[in-house]
């Protein structure tokens, strides 16, 4: 998300001094000895010198005390829309609004002047959290970096899905009202007991492990959205937590929830609901995960119909694919539940991703990964001319010889 040269991290530390990647220097081979401390009268610590960015990030810690830690960088999507002269929809997804809120604009500066530190932290102060750069590219921060990261990441996945988006349509924005609607969704309750584990919930656990940070690497979720559970019993499954860091996770992260209680010190998936609506709807199903690529997802956010009729592989493991409106997710999770199943394994979520099933984690895993390299082959098609349909006779064929 960054090149060998640009772009610059730093943290706030204890006593307001700052840490901040060096200029120069290799991104790609940087270790703790390279970082440089600069203290509040501007003396500098370090093997090199501070990144020329150093005075925005100061310029920002001086705006809001409860600022920690500042990503700016200038990747691809980001930075179309920092030279289209316009910002991201947050709006596009419940979750990107949460985390991200609305971003703000910051007039061109020359770099690394007080100027651009100005403009910036005027954004800032008005309470943005994530800003585009005109004509440079993009600086978000957060309460710790790990925070600011993720939103980081999330602004970018929004800006290549609505990017993606515009090929298929006018992407569709949540009001005001879905905002809140998905804010106050019911949540599983915890119950803070931790039950001793059986073998199989160990081997599902690392299961679950393996694929979510297989998926992260391939941007079938993002750092903190994406929903994978695997079931353990009768009204019983394993689930990925809520806000955990996808690149990170731990065998013993997952959330058991049994008979509707997360049975952890943590809270499960905001997901949790869907996933038991739909397993107690299938005894057939064995895992679901709900995901974010960026192709996938800009079907999510239009009216166009992601055809699985492209390719055998394609219809074979997505069939014919449903499409929900939003707010069953959390209204109605049973009515989603009830069109999905080993027939028809994949739904489109409006404004919120998709979601497969599977007889197994590798399955749903599989199933993900096919979604979504056949709705980029789609968006990469429809620019070379019309996509040819498999007509309803080879359907006809391959349902027969693979029912």
């Amino acid at each position: 998300m960054t090149t060998t040269s640009g772009g610059n991290l730093s943290i706030r530390g204890p006593q307001n001094e700052i840490w901040i990647t060096p200029a120069r220097v290799d991104k790609g081979a940087l270790n703790r000895e390279d970082i440089v401390r600069v203290d509040l009268d501007g003396r500098v610590e370090g093997r090199h010198r501070p990144s020329s960015e150093l005075p925005f990030h100061q310029a920002i810690y001086q705006c809001s005390q409860e600022l920690h830690g500042i990503v700016h960088a200038h990747p691809i999507a980001l930075v179309a829309f920092s030279i289209a002269g316009s910002v991201p929809n947050t709006r596009l997804f419940h979750k990107v609004f949460d985390i991200c809120g609305d971003a703000g604009f910051a007039p061109y500066a020359l770099p690394g002047s007080t100027e651009l530190g100005s403009r910036i932290a005027s954004c800032f102060s008005q309470g943005f959290r994530c800003v585009i750069l005109e004509n440079h590219g993009v600086v978000v921060a957060g309460e710790s970096l790990t925070q600011a990261f993720q939103r980081f990441e999330t602004l970018e996945f929004t800006a290549k899905t609505e990017i993606m988006s515009r090929r298929l349509g006018t992407p569709r924005t949540l009001s005001e009202d879905q905002l809140v609607m998905a804010s106050e969704a019911p949540r599983v309750p915890v119950s803070h007991e931790v039950p001793e584990t059986t073998m199989l919930e160990r081997e599902l656990r690392r299961q679950l492990v393996h694929f979510v940070r297989r998926g992260y690497q391939q941007r079938l979720f993002i750092s903190t959205e994406g929903s994978f559970s695997a079931r353990l019993g009768e009204d019983d499954f394993l689930i990925t937590p809520y806000r955990a860091e996808r690149s990170r996770i731990t065998i013993e992260d997952f959330v058991r929830v049994h008979r509707g209680v997360a049975l952890s010190h943590r809270a499960p998936s905001r997901a949790s609901n869907l996933h038991r609506s739909i397993y107690q709807a299938h005894a057939d199903v064995s895992s679901v995960a709900n995901g974010y690529p960026v192709h996938a997802s800009a079907f999510s956010i239009t009216d166009a119909v992601l055809d699985s009729q492209t390719i055998p592989e394609s219809y074979l493991f997505l069939r014919e694919i449903s499409r929900h409106r939003f707010g069953l997710q959390f209204s109605s999770p049973e009515a989603i539940a009830g069109s999905l199943g080993p027939a028809n394994p994949v739904g489109i979520l409006e404004n919120d991703g998709v979601v497969v099933v599977g007889s197994s984690v590798l399955d749903a895993f599989d199933r993900l990964e096919v979604l979504e390299s056949t709705a980029e082959a789609i968006l990469y098609g429809s620019l070379l001319g019309p996509i040819r349909r498999m007509p309803d006779a080879i359907i006809a064929e391959l349902r027969s010889a693979f029912s």
